[in-house]
């Protein structure tokens, strides 16, 4: 029997920070806009809020990539008209002075939130401890493939590993080539993090560095829809090919790690699409092609 098309819905809700424009120094968006984390503030195409000390915004899920970028791009531009005056920036990381940082209140220092889980020992993530005025911003998406479904129903609950696992390889490793930052991936940001949620999936590996471009947001976009669908269809589930590559790639922050796109992934699944002007960001270019599998057979 022919399985039933994919019906997958994409969405995402990043983080930015604010900095003053004169001095550079970041500013707190506490009390900046409207809108809770229980509460967002409704906009056209999605919503905005105020998380701990940056803004975020979240936006209507996708069934396209041109509907992503569009929604993506129209809700990040309400929210920046929203604090005029103000620099927002797509940092993972936001030093504050120290002393600004303790005149906030608690409910803005506070670090943390609701908990996550690990994809690949379906445990739930320590959470992370404060670094003194440092704070991280994430790019999280967000997949929806079914309704109101108990997140914690095992079946539930391995689907979304097993995507989660599969994101890694699509979206996580490749992530790496245009952000840099390591200081968030000590603190959010490792391998396999995630929320199962009643629609779907939360997948919570990546920072926010994916919004400095509308060519990188479609990327982020088609790359999720591709990882999903051939692992929908049994064309192809990385982990069963690299078993725990993507996950040390990423937790070990390995910048360095080469490959070349024919030897991949099987010949019938397309191949991954390339970053914004066909190269890796600048130091990262592959100077000799390797693939994921001679990394895995490296490590194993």
């Amino acid at each position: 029997m022919t399985k039933p098309a994919l019906n997958l819905l994409i969405g995402c809700d990043p983080e930015v920070f604010m900095k003053n424009p004169n001095t550079g120094a970041f500013v707190s968006a506490h009390g900046a806009i409207p809108g809770t984390k229980f509460e967002p503030f409704k906009v056209r195409n999605g919503a905005v809020q105020v998380d701990g000390n940056a803004l975020e915004f979240n936006i209507e899920p996708a069934a396209s990539a041109e509907q992503f970028v569009g929604n993506v791009l129209d809700v990040f531009e309400q929210m920046k008209a929203m604090v005029p005056g103000y620099n927002v920036v797509v940092e993972p990381i936001a030093v504050f002075d120290d002393a600004y940082f303790a005149s906030l209140p608690d409910e803005a220092r506070e670090i943390g939130c609701q908990p996550d889980w690990n994809a690949y020992t379906g445990e739930q993530n320590v959470r992370p401890e404060s670094k003194a005025s440092i704070r991280a911003a994430g790019g999280h998406i967000h997949l929806g493939w079914t309704k109101d479904v108990d997140p914690f129903d095992p079946n539930h609950f391995d689907d979304c590993r097993a995507v989660v696992k599969q994101l890694d390889h699509f979206l996580g490793t490749y992530s790496l080539c245009w952000d840099k930052d390591s200081t968030r991936r000590g603190m959010y940001g490792k391998a396999g993090a995630f929320r199962p949620k009643p629609y779907g999936v939360e997948y919570r590996t990546l920072s926010n560095a994916w919004l400095k471009s509308p060519e990188l947001i479609r990327w982020v976009y088609d790359h999720t829809r591709l990882a999903c669908e051939v692992l929908y269809s049994g064309k192809f589930e990385a982990e069963r090919s690299f078993r725990n590559t993507a996950q040390h790639i990423i937790d070990k922050n390995n910048y360095n790690w080469n490959y070349s796109f024919g030897e991949y992934i099987p010949r019938n699944v397309p191949t991954f699409l390339p970053p914004p002007g066909g190269t890796w960001a600048k130091g990262h270019e592959v100077k000799k092609p390797r693939s994921k599998k001679a990394v895995a057979a490296e490590m194993n």
